[in-house]
C-alpha cells in the first residue's frame, strides 16, 4: 500500500504540489494504478514476440539533392525584395532577442 508520504515525496521529486484534498483523491488513484501494473506483471509473456509498433509501415527516405530550378529568375523577379540572388524577408527577431 502506498502512503501519503510516499506520494508527497514522489510529487516533490516531480516538482508537483498537491493540497490536502487533492492528495486524499490522488493517493487511492495511484494505488489503483500500482495494483493494475502488479496484476499485468502476473501475465505469462514468455513466448510472446515483442511488439514495437502497431503497424508494419516503414519510412522511405531519399537523399536530399539540390536540383536546378529552371524558373529561378522568375521566382527572384516575382519576390517583393531580393539581394544577391536571394529573397529578402522581413526581420522577425531583432538582434539581442531569442537565442
Amino acid at each position: 500500500m502506498i502512503s501519503r508520504e510516499e506520494i508527497k515525496h514522489v510529487a516533490h521529486l516531480a516538482k508537483l504540489s498537491f493540497d490536502e484534498e487533492s492528495l486524499d483523491k490522488v493517493t487511492p488513484e495511484i494505488q489503483g494504478i500500482i495494483e493494475l501494473v502488479e496484476h499485468l506483471q502476473e501475465v505469462d509473456t514468455e513466448n510472446v514476440v515483442p511488439t514495437f509498433h502497431g503497424n508494419d509501415l516503414q519510412n522511405v527516405y531519399r537523399e536530399d539533392q539540390a536540383i536546378p530550378n529552371e524558373n529561378y529568375h522568375e521566382l527572384i523577379n516575382n519576390a517583393p525584395s531580393s539581394q544577391d540572388g536571394y529573397i529578402q524577408v522581413p526581420v522577425i527577431i531583432e538582434e539581442g532577442e531569442g537565442a
